[in-house]
């Protein structure tokens, strides 16, 4: 056995959900540099452009910002992306169990209709509740940091203040609709694609309920989430970053891109994208099995008489 030992007992609710934001928080410091390469990658095209500079696929965005912008820039927006991880992972991934035995009244085999429906549900309630901490996120990830180059915000409270006095309550929550979508999408998909790999490797032996097994399953989900949540992501970060007026509504900008950029405008930053959110997932799902678990033990020790 590889790790800790899975738990007699099921892990109460709110085990599951600071483990799970303590989980993707781990994954966030990880792979925050994909992340922002993918921003980068996506709004190419959108942005005006910065005389000599350009990204050309992954590692040459990370090697460009780091010439150009320092290594820092690589973590603009980390900030607000934990803040966020704190309040969305810790709703679309902890309550993702509860939902699911909630729909289908306490029995055990959920079927998947019932496992996507959870899914989604945790999805867009994580997205209601965070998407503020989002747009901070990605618009910090969109701004450069060169000289000349005014900046838009300098500090994280300083950029949810100047979006409300600005923008106002609509700009903290500006594309919520495509990130409800794309959040129920991602987490249906990620959620649902891991619990049955990971069913279907216990169910036939393949491995025990460890780290191999959880890396194997995390590795299925990441891909598997790409490839169906790019198009709405690309969207969703052009039209979060996007200043008030340059598109109508989401549906407008999806319009927008296909019509100027082609539909392979909705996979730029693909790469990158899987290289996140495959190593993310990993990160993750890993760390989170292994936090729930180290919980339970100490939860258990606590609690054991002296």
């Amino acid at each position: 056995m590889v790790g800790f030992k899975p738990s007699d007992v099921p892990p109460p609710l709110g085990v599951k959900m600071a483990s799970a934001g303590a989980a993707a928080c781990i994954a966030d410091i990880i792979t925050f540099p994909l992340d922002t390469a993918k921003v980068r990658l996506q709004i190419q095209g959108e942005q005006k452009a910065v005389e000599g500079i350009r990204y050309r696929g992954v590692f040459g965005t990370i090697t460009t910002m780091i010439r150009t912008e320092g290594p820092k820039s690589l973590y603009n927006g980390l900030v607000a992306g934990l803040q966020r991880q704190v309040c969305f992972a810790s709703i679309r991934i902890g309550l993702y169990d509860n939902v699911k035995n909630f729909y289908t009244g306490g029995k055990d085999n959920a079927g998947v209709l019932v496992r996507i429906l959870a899914g989604c549900t945790t999805g867009a309630m994580a997205v209601s509740f965070a998407q503020p901490t989002d747009v901070v996120k990605v618009r910090f990830q969109a701004q450069m940091n060169l000289n000349g180059v005014a900046r838009r915000y300098n500090g994280t409270m300083q950029a949810y203040k100047h979006i409300f006095q600005n923008e106002g309550l609509r700009g903290l929550w500006k594309g919520t609709l495509p990130n409800i979508t794309r959040n129920a999408l991602v987490n249906c998909t990620e959620l649902v694609t891991y619990d049955l790999i990971k069913e279907a490797i216990l169910k036939h032996n393949l491995l025990s309920d460890n780290l191999p097994c959880h890396f194997v399953s995390a590795f299925g989900a990441g891909f598997v989430t790409t490839v169906i949540a790019s198009p709405v992501d690309v969207v969703k970060t052009r039209y979060m970053n996007s200043p008030p007026g340059q598109y109508k509504s989401a549906i407008n900008c999806a319009w927008t891109m296909l019509t100027k950029e082609g539909p392979t405008a909705f996979y730029k930053g693909f790469v990158p994208s899987f290289l996140r959110l495959g190593s993310w997932n990993v990160v993750m799902f890993v760390s989170f099995e292994q936090i729930k678990r180290a919980m339970m033990v100490t939860k258990k020790r606590i609690e054991a008489p002296n």
